[in-house]
């Protein structure tokens, strides 16, 4: 059961949403079959991930787990999640973000699908500061870079996100018209700034985080890839903010 199920009987009159959950990954093969698993339990309607061509057996292990696997051998965040996006579910009404080492607890899922399916929003953000999270859940640069990126988004566009957070949910249609372009790191950071322009009505939840199963982090445990997504969210803040003011992103009043 799946939003308007959830925790209660769906009207009659209401179909439910067609949930597609995207993980992009890469080398993460001891996490990624607890994870498809942890979703699907969730009742979405499909599982797929996203192999940036793995050295390790991340692929098989998510196919024998039940998601449908495709591989990008091209590098970038970014460009892995447009990848699964082109390969939902045609009829995919919300898309559901996260990441494949565990640390986003897939239990959650419903409470970010739930506003959306009930339109009571089209975007929600899963936040990882807002509630307790376990020790060494999140380096301190990222911790550091959600309240950077939380600030800006505020004096910038109003909006009021906590986190940058890879664990989120969007109806798609919605999503495709935003017109997302960020190949890398900034992704993320390019949708809560495209979506506060466009000022479509969003959600944040506090969700917690925990530390990966296994596997080293692409970013936080590695200090110069660090060093690298931080530079890449700032140059795509200062970017999109110059571009956004010269866009006529549809807007909600």
């Amino acid at each position: 059961m799946v939003a308007d199920e959830i925790g209660g009987k769906r009207p009659a009159s209401r179909r439910p949403p067609v949930v597609s959950a995207i993980i992009p990954c890469l080398d993460e093969e001891t996490a990624i079959g607890q994870v498809v698993t942890a979703l699907l339990a969730q009742n979405v309607s499909e599982v797929v991930v996203v192999d940036g061509a793995s050295r390790d057996r991340t692929a098989q292990r998510a196919e024998a787990a039940g998601a449908r696997v495709i591989v990008e051998p091209r590098r970038g965040y970014g460009r892995a999640i447009q990848a699964g996006i082109a390969a939902a579910r045609d009829d995919a009404d919300i898309l559901v973000f996260l990441d494949g080492d565990g640390s986003d607890p897939a239990e959650f899922v419903a409470d970010l699908v739930s506003p959306i399916a009930a339109g009571q929003a089209v975007f929600v953000l899963g936040s990882r500061v807002r509630d307790s999270r376990e020790p060494g859940s999140l380096a301190p640069q990222q911790v550091v870079a959600a309240y950077i990126g939380g600030l800006l988004l505020r004096l910038v566009y109003g909006a009021r996100f906590t986190d940058l957070s890879p664990f989120r949910a969007i109806r798609r249609d919605e999503l495709i018209r935003l017109g997302m372009q960020e190949q890398t790191y900034g992704w993320n950071l390019e949708m809560l700034m495209r979506v506060a322009a466009a000022r479509l009505p969003a959600l944040e939840i506090a969700v917690g985080q925990r530390r990966r199963i296994g596997g080293v982090s692409k970013v936080s445990g590695n200090f110069i890839a660090g060093v690298k997504a931080a530079w890449s969210i700032s140059a795509t803040f200062v970017r999109l903010a110059l571009e956004l003011r010269h866009q006529k992103i549809p807007r909600r009043e």
